[in-house]
């Protein structure tokens, strides 16, 4: 050990190496013998630096009067001149600074060495060899040597590193695409409820599936071309089992005997620093773009909460088909979104296309005063376009009025999350419908949301939600002269679930949803719809 301090004394260049690695010791946490980090010496003077920590990236300087915390009076100032000035390999930190007061392992010392090594053999082989003193050159032959077996595992490792990328690239699926998939597997029944609008409710347990694989593809970096293919069997109960829109599953995607489809092809790509565009050119929806409030709870299906309602605001169904969506950030507190979405949009038929059919047309401000609060104010305006659309909900009143009519909606959503472990949100929405050539009608809804992150276990989500699915509240009296009423009643949504994560890739979630009055009708019985959903990511 005599001999080695010795080295350090008498060689700038070593004792610079040594006072380098000593400021790459991972912001003074050293590591074990079994973890080799590799620390910032720059084995080439004109290559960027390599980062020793994601957070802590390190830049390359050229006079160590850079170095806002290095000072001549320094004791070992003289060294760390000669490796940045003469020979080039060394790095400082983004703001300046050197950090020359930190510890290191021997491995993270053979780790600084080797790439002085390689510095030293790139200038012989340059022809500027004559950079390099004889003194030095003995004393790093000599560290080299005292290092050999951190130096060959350091060297063992990273060409196993280069084996295993290069078995990556040309095994790989793609250079620009990545594949992900979705397996939502459910058993569902309506436990409880006879009949519902004269019909006799179906009880009966199904076992239902929907298979999703997404093809994601960047050729920037910055960009996505999303492609989603599809295949599901089971269609929502509103058509099966309880003849109501109201709770109807996410899950549910309409029953193609699990046939292939393409469920959702978009492409995002940035237009500056602030602003985003969304191209949808199938089965678009307002989240692809905008914030909808309703953390934890707004899933695909596949998590989050069970129902569309508990989903988030049912006028954000409103949007639904091919178009476009932008989203500006002001700031990190401000954002602003618009976009526009047609229903038929591939059709050239009087009555449809892109801007002569069916459409759904929206804004919205998001504020963030805090981490912890968040404010959507929304505007939304549709024609014939309804909440069941996507089998969304509603009663079957309100989505028959949308469905001849021209509407204006307006939505408030608001969330606060005053611990990691507890968010409520909500939201209340009136759409002001004009049946064409009839009358008017208000349709609203609200809906309060507890969503209780990580319970239980870290993945894990309990979430509640109470409220009231879109109910006709009243109706100009031209309407009801043609026969047009409001709904007679209030129906309430009740739906709790806890969704368990058993792994990274896999999640079990029983959970219930419990609908008073169905379809806003005292006449009909109460109905309770059970389902234990699993889901599997890959």
């Amino acid at each position: 050990m005599q001999k080695f301090w010795k080295y350090l004394l008498f060689s700038p260049a070593v004792c610079g190496v040594m006072l380098f690695v000593n400021t790459a010791a991972f912001a003074g946490e050293t590591s074990s013998k079994s973890e080799i980090n590799q620390p910032q010496v720059l084995a080439n003077p004109d290559a960027g630096a390599t980062n020793i920590a994601p957070d802590q990236p390190m830049a390359q300087v050229t006079s160590v009067s850079q170095f806002s915390d290095v000072q001549p009076t320094d004791w070992a100032f003289q060294a760390l001149q000669s490796l940045v000035e003469r020979y080039g390999c060394i790095a400082g930190y983004p703001n300046s600074t050197y950090r020359g007061n930190q510890a290191l392992t021997r491995y993270e010392f053979a780790a600084g060495l080797n790439a002085c090594l390689d510095r030293v053999n790139e200038l012989i082989a340059t022809a500027t060899g004559d950079l390099v003193n004889k003194q030095d050159l003995a004393t790093l032959q000599k560290l080299q040597e005292d290092f050999s077996a951190e130096l060959a595992i350091l060297r063992g490792r990273v060409d196993a590193v280069e084996s295993k990328t290069a078995e990556l690239e040309t095994n790989q699926f793609s250079t620009t695409t990545k594949l992900n998939g979705e397996v939502v597997i459910a058993i569902a029944d309506v436990v409880s409820g006879n009949t519902v609008n004269g019909q006799k409710v179906n009880q009966n347990t199904v076992l239902a599936d929907r298979i999703r694989l997404n093809l994601d593809t960047s050729f920037t970096g910055k960009d996505l071309l999303r492609t989603r293919l599809q295949a599901t069997n089971l269609d929502p109960f509103s058509q099966t089992a309880t003849f109501t829109p109201e709770g109807d599953f996410r899950f549910a995607g309409g029953n193609n005997s699990n046939g292939v489809v393409i469920d959702a092809l978009l492409y995002q790509f940035p237009l500056g620093d602030k602003t985003g565009v969304t191209l949808e050119a199938n089965a678009g929806a307002i989240d692809d773009f905008t914030n909808t409030v309703n953390p934890y709870l707004d899933g695909d299906g596949g998590s989050g909460a069970l129902s569309h309602f508990g989903t988030r605001n049912p006028i954000y169904y409103l949007l639904n088909g091919a178009g476009i969506g932008i989203k500006h950030e002001f700031s990190d507190n401000l954002e602003l979104s618009f976009g526009y979405l047609a229903n038929d949009s591939a059709n050239p038929q009087l009555g449809s296309g892109l801007f002569n059919g069916a459409y759904g047309a929206m804004g919205q401000l998001t504020v963030k005063p805090s981490n912890q609060i968040t404010f959507g104010l929304t505007y939304i305006n549709a024609y014939k376009n309804t909440f069941f659309a996507n089998g969304s909900g509603g009663s079957n009143n309100a989505n028959d009025i949308l469905q001849n009519a021209s509407s204006n909606s307006y939505g408030v959503e608001a969330s606060f999350q005053p611990s990691s472990k507890f968010v409520i949100s909500g939201w209340a929405g009136l759409t002001k419908a004009r049946v064409l050539s009839v009358g008017d009608a208000d349709i609203w809804n609200y809906a309060v949301t507890l969503a209780f992150p990580d319970l239980g276990k870290k993945g894990n989500i309990a979430g509640i939600i109470v409220g009231m699915e879109p109910k006709v509240t009243s109706v100009s009296s031209s309407l009801s002269n043609a026969g047009i009423n409001k709904d007679p009643d209030t129906s309430y949504h009740v739906e709790g679930f806890y969704q368990y994560s058993l792994s990274d890739n896999i999640s079990i979630t029983p959970g219930i949803i419990w609908l008073t009055a169905p379809d806003h009708n005292n006449q009909n019985d109460d109905i309770l719809i059970g389902t234990v959903r699993t889901t599997f990511t890959f």
